[in-house]
């Protein structure tokens, strides 16, 4: 069981999705709630369904660093960080600008790295903690005009790597979950520019069909949890054989 009762867990991008979905999925484990996001319509939505009391959340603009910086600074000792925050990216490379490379990397892979830089400078992240970063397993299956999202999400996992090395002596865990298609409002906007040859390929791959956001959200509260002391610098794809 992944018993997360007494566990300070930070989820960035809980609007929707699956940061949504793991949200719910931790509080139902125990776990005491930090989420964030920028809609406060849906992350108030999100807090309404949690279960248990002490949590809290913070709409937060997490391009704005300043206001990352404030939020960091008012945050207790955490046992747990999953950045769920990111965006998808369909452009064939000759389309690909500066402003685009800026977008993608900004949300997908600037973001949760400076996060996490900024909550170990100001020793908010407890010792034994665990730090989940959601990337992808197109970092394995290159799709048509997936090149720029591919790029984001790969740094991801390279990054996640190194920083289990440095974090190991003080029993912090740094691991990446890497889904498959996962039916969410960001696999809607995919469905709408995708080929017919490109989802085909992407059904091919998927044995157990596509997946929902509650089959993401139990793998990462297992990385959570306790159970899960003995795993970091790991890169764990779901819904694909690879």
């Amino acid at each position: 069981m992944n018993n997360l009762k007494g566990k300070t867990i930070l989820v960035t991008g809980a609007s929707s999705g699956i940061g949504k979905e793991v949200a719910l999925v931790i509080s139902k484990f125990g776990g005491n709630l930090i989420i964030t996001g920028r809609n406060s319509e849906k992350l108030s939505q999100t807090f309404e369904q949690l279960n248990g009391e002490n949590h809290s959340l913070e709409v937060l603009d997490l391009l704005n660093r300043k206001e990352l910086e404030n939020f960091c600074d008012s945050l207790p000792y955490l046992d747990g960080v999953v950045h769920c925050a990111g965006i998808t990216s369909h452009k064939p490379a000759k389309f690909i600008k500066e402003r685009h490379i800026q977008e993608v990397m900004e949300i997908n892979f600037n973001i949760p790295v400076e996060l996490t830089s900024l909550l170990l400078r100001k020793n908010k992240i407890s010792k034994n903690a665990s730090l989940v970063f959601l990337s992808s397993i197109a970092t394995s299956f290159p799709y048509f005009g997936g090149s720029l999202y591919m790029a984001s999400k790969s740094a991801l996992i390279s990054y996640a790597k190194a920083l289990a090395l440095e974090l190991a002596s003080e029993g912090i865990r740094s691991n990446c979950i890497s889904p498959g298609f996962v039916k969410t409002p960001m696999y809607d906007q995919t469905m709408e520019v995708a080929s017919e040859q490109t989802l085909r390929n992407m059904e091919i791959i998927h044995p157990l069909g596509f997946g929902m956001p509650q089959d993401v959200a139990g793998p990462i509260c297992f990385l959570l949890s306790d159970q899960a002391r003995w795993i970091t610098g790991t890169n764990i794809p779901l819904g694909v054989i690879v």
